[in-house]
């Protein structure tokens, strides 16, 4: 991208991050109390722009649309916003067969026996394209953006900015550097096609016969660095699966979308961390398809272990336990100052909620926890000793993901019962030398 064409990128990022600060306060109804015409207009219009310019920009967008389930944004957002989880603006058919022919080094009628020329969904880096191989086995065909990495770029160098501002502002301790340093390193990922290919076989060897989830297989002969040539699975998009499956089917899928961030966190540490809406498929029986195997975080035993053991003492009450584990996941630097060890046991005893013993209902029709926690998250933040580290980004994320999903779905469960074993197993795979002191204890 040229210094002109950064310029100029700039500028729409600046225009944009004012439409959204203005679309974000604007009331949530019109004068009669129903939809508000002009909300609806200026949030169509904001995501028309974001998904003009795709990159960072975009993902930004998907992001907005979770924060809307979370924090009863207007509904007028939340739909428009919606849409860029499988649809931005979709990229003309002539660059797309040129980019699968220079790729692929044949004329596509020869690489495939079917491709339609109207895409399945354009995301923020690439398009996807029903297709059929020669053999009749039914594909998608994912082919990045041209220019999208310089797109990333231009995005990630403005974020690099923030640190310098919340110096400025006297918020020097967030550390967001390492933050935006594994922001960074994960938009890279995503546009590393070797990486997924291998991020998806490693998804395949756990889950390949796992009767409650599919797992596309790779076409490694019709893929390259930018395209992608994937298993195309069965399924419906969330809201259509919502809006006509059983109360039995979605409750199932919700179970399901549980168990695996409990199974993928603490006991693969291989976490699927991309959790919007356009990245599922629900079958009729609540049977989930995974998507996209960009973002997948890989964790330490250590780092894993050490926030088991902050959920584990959360749901416990053993406040000792607890704070071992946020030291032990690297979020405390210092001493332990008593002060900030109320304030994050208070908000650690909150954010275990759903996952204590008894039914939890995550739902539309209950508060969201996420919203619940905003004055204990700001409370937090006020002790500069208490540093989150860069693992929690993508898990704090696919947890907000997670339980953006499930409140969609309806999901209704013993969540810590669900989570008991995955808990344990991490907590025994990272061992600290004050267990054996505390078993000597209970004996």
């Amino acid at each position: 991208m040229s210094i002109i064409g950064r310029l100029q990128r700039y500028a729409q990022l600046g225009a944009l991050a004012g439409r959204v600060g203005a679309t974000l306060v604007t009331r949530r109804s019109g004068p009669d109390g129903g939809e508000d015409p002009s909300l609806r207009q200026r949030a169509e219009d904001l995501a028309r722009t974001l998904g003009r310019m795709r990159g960072a920009a975009m993902k930004m967008g998907q992001s907005l649309s979770i924060a809307a389930d979370h924090f009863d944004l207007a509904p007028e957002l939340r739909t428009a916003l919606g849409a860029l989880h499988a649809q931005g603006e979709p990229i003309p058919f002539d660059r797309i067969r040129g980019t699968v022919e220079a790729q692929l080094g044949a004329p596509i009628d020869a690489l495939f026996a079917t491709f339609d020329p109207s895409p399945l969904g354009t995301a923020s880096l690439a398009q996807a394209h029903a297709a059929t191989l020669p053999d009749g086995r039914p594909v998608v065909v994912k082919v990045l953006h041209d220019g999208v990495e310089e797109a990333v770029e231009a995005d990630l160098s403005m974020l690099a900015a923030l640190p310098a501002v919340l110096r400025a502002a006297g918020r020097p301790a967030l550390q967001l550097e390492p933050i935006l340093k594994e922001l960074r390193a994960h938009l890279h990922e995503e546009l590393d096609y070797a990486r997924e290919a291998e991020n998806i076989d490693a998804f395949v060897a756990i889950y390949g016969d796992d009767p409650r989830v599919r797992v596309p297989r790779v076409v490694r002969e019709r893929s390259s660095a930018r395209v992608l040539t994937l298993d195309h699975l069965p399924g419906r998009p969330l809201d259509v699966f919502v809006a006509v499956a059983s109360k039995e089917a979605r409750a199932r899928a919700a179970h399901t979308l549980g168990e695996l961030f409990f199974e993928q966190t603490f006991r693969h540490r291989l976490l699927h961390a991309d959790p919007h809406p356009g990245n599922f498929l629900f079958e009729p029986d609540g049977r989930v398809g995974l998507l996209d195997f960009g973002c997948v975080k890989r964790f330490s035993a250590a780092s894993v272990g050490g926030y088991a053991r902050i959920v584990r003492g959360s749901l416990d009450g053993d406040r000792v336990g607890a704070l071992r584990g946020v030291q032990a996941f690297g979020a405390w630097e210092g001493a332990m100052d008593d002060a900030a060890a109320d304030t994050l046991w208070a908000f650690c005893q909150g954010a275990v909620a759903p996952w204590r013993d008894g039914v939890y209902e995550v739902s539309e029709a209950t508060p969201s926890l996420v919203r619940t926690l905003g004055e204990p998250a700001e409370a937090l933040a006020r002790h500069t000793e208490i540093v989150p580290p860069p693992d929690v980004v993508m898990l704090h994320r696919t947890v907000a993901g997670v339980y953006a999903l499930g409140r969609r779905l309806g999901a209704t469960a013993a969540w810590g019962s669900v989570a008991a074993p995955h808990l344990a197993a991490a907590i025994a795979a990272a061992p600290l030398p004050t267990d054996a002191d505390d078993a000597a204890r209970r004996a």
